[in-house]
Formats: structure tokens, sequence, C-alpha cells
């Protein structure tokens, strides 16, 4: 069985032999143990360091594309290297790489097929009274948007096996957290999380500016992943109340028209049409959403067979450049 471990990396040059060196060099039940970091248009010399640190495969991109195009394209390098674990962790060392083994172990088990890191945010001290709530808060709303039990959506510290990463697809551009965890869910895969340790921070957070910043953008994959997996339960809960609101007010209009008050309330007649022709509409666009999520899961259907029949070879895709002792390096 052969695991590989990826690193995104943008910029990492002062701390990635600390991520490097924390990493398992033997898991029971693993016979093959690679390391692959995803170049993201690092400016510094974090693939040189890579080379010498001895990183078996190196992802690059010529310029910074985010970390959900770099974590989709380390998935694609590791299934074509023949990948039956796929493990992401950070370069900045924020996850114990000893843990990497509690992440495996379900997979390894055939327990799980996805293992999502669960950090104690409560005692991590570099998070804020905010911060921490907010963790908390995102993770709850992913729950309930995915119909899963996963306490610690935004961990980034997280295993797939073979199966569930030809089954991934990311669509935002800004992080493939959430929104994995929500197509997970959608597709019914089996998923569990393990706690893990943090160590302490090495450097500020580079996935977002601010606390508010980072929700309005967290909120905004969420809802879409939402709309996107789950069309007709979204666009029906809001058709519904804008209908009962209208039935609301058109009962009530009944009501004083019967007391021969009406003719002061034509208001309430015009905006109870209006409410239930929009909640009328809108229950259709999530009809329409229905039958292109439907034509949606058909697509994915037909991508797994096309990926899993191109990473069945176990060549490297021509992103990958492997044996850091070869000159030169491929890059898209």
């Amino acid at each position: 069985m052969k695991l590989i471990i990826q690193i995104p990396c943008y910029n990492e040059e002062k701390t990635l032999e600390l991520a490097y060196n924390d990493l398992p060099r033997h898991i029971d039940g693993i016979d093959t143990i690679e390391y692959l970091i995803i170049n993201d248009g690092s400016k510094d010399n974090t693939v040189a360091r890579a080379r010498e640190l001895g990183f078996h495969h190196i992802v690059s991109f010529k310029r910074n594309k985010g970390l959900a195009k770099g974590f989709m394209a380390g998935i694609d390098a590791c299934l074509h290297l023949g990948a039956d674990i796929i493990v992401n962790t950070d370069a900045d060392n924020q996850y114990c790489g000893a843990d990497i083994e509690k992440l495996v172990r379900p997979i390894i088990d055939q327990k799980a097929d996805i293992v999502i890191g669960e950090r104690p945010i409560d005692q991590t001290e570099h998070f804020s009274w905010k911060k921490k709530k907010f963790q908390h808060l995102g993770s709850w709303v992913v729950r309930v948007a995915s119909d899963t039990d996963i306490p610690d959506a935004p961990s980034g510290f997280r295993a797939y096996s073979r199966e569930a990463a030809l089954r991934l697809n990311v669509v935002n551009e800004y992080t493939y957290t959430l929104e994995t965890i929500i197509q997970a869910g959608h597709n019914k895969t089996a998923m569990t999380s393990v706690p893990i340790r943090t160590n302490p921070e090495t450097r500020p957070s580079r996935l977002f500016s601010s606390m508010w910043k980072y929700m309005k953008r967290s909120s905004t994959v969420i809802t879409r992943s939402f709309v996107m997996y789950k069309p007709l339960k979204f666009f029906m809960s809001i058709g519904l109340v804008l209908m009962l609101i209208g039935a609301v007010l058109g009962v009530r209009f009944l009501i004083l028209m019967g007391m021969g008050e009406g003719g002061g309330h034509i208001q309430s007649l015009i905006l109870t049409a209006i409410l239930i022709m929009m909640g009328f509409q809108t229950l259709t666009i999530g009809l329409l959403g229905d039958t292109i999520a439907a034509n949606r899961k058909l697509l994915e259907d037909v991508q797994y067979r096309v990926r899993k029949m191109e990473t069945a070879s176990g060549e490297p895709t021509d992103l990958v450049y492997s044996k850091p002792d070869e000159n030169g390096e491929k890059a898209e």
C-alpha cells in the first residue's frame, strides 16, 4: 500500500524543513511513503529547498493559483503516481506529523474513505476567542449543510482513500476544505474524524487577511456548495416561506374584506400576489436546479470513470517533477 503526503506551498522556504522533518518514515500497514509538494507560484527558494530536503515529487505552477487549485493538482498528481492513500498537510508545520498515522488508520482498516483531523480549537493558544467561536459556528453550518458530524470542517489535515480522491471535485477557487465535506456528505462517502495535535504558530495565516473576510468567503463557499448539491431543498425552503407570507397576507385581506374594511388594504392584496408569484418562481428554479444536479451527478460518474482509467498506469502527469536529483522540473 502506497501513501503520498502532499504539502501545498507558497513561499515556504523557511518552514518547509520543519514540516519535512516531522513527517513519518514508517507506518504499520503502509509499504511505501512518498512526499510531494505543490509549489503554488512561490517567489522564494521553496522548490530548491524541497529538492535539498529530498521530496520525491514536485508539482509546480508558474504563478499563484490559490489553495483550492493547488490541492486538486496535488490530488491528481498523487493519483497518477499510484497513491492508495493521500494525506494533505500544511507547510508551516501547523499539524503534528506523528498524527498522520492516526489519520490513515481508519482507511487502512477500511472503516472510512475520508478522515479529517479535529484540532483542539479551544486549547489552541494563538487562536483568539473570536476565532474559536467562528470556527465552531462555521463547522456547525457545514454539518447542517452536509448532513455529517465532522466537528472541525476547516481543518486541512486530512486523509483520502484512492476511491474518495477519484471522486473529488472542487469548483470554488478559495479553499477545498468546506466544499469537499459537503460534496462527500451528498455522495454518502464514509467519513470520520480523529483528534489531532497542533504545533505552535510559525507564521500568520495566508489564507485570509482578517476574520471577517474569511467569514465572508467561507459563507459564500458553503452557500454555493449547498445550492449546487441540494438546489431543490434550498430553493423550496425560500419559495415556501415567500408563499406562506403571501398566504397570511391574503387571509388577512379576506378577513378585513369580510368586515367591510377591504377597500383600504388593496396594497396587501397586491403584495400577496407578488409574494405568491415569487414563491412559485423560486420553486420552479429549485426544480430546474434539481434537474441540473441530477445531470451533474451523471457527469461526476463519467469523470470518475475517466479519471480512474487515466490514473491506472501509475505514470506521473506533465505537472510532476520527480526524483529531486534530476535537473529541471515540469511546470504548468
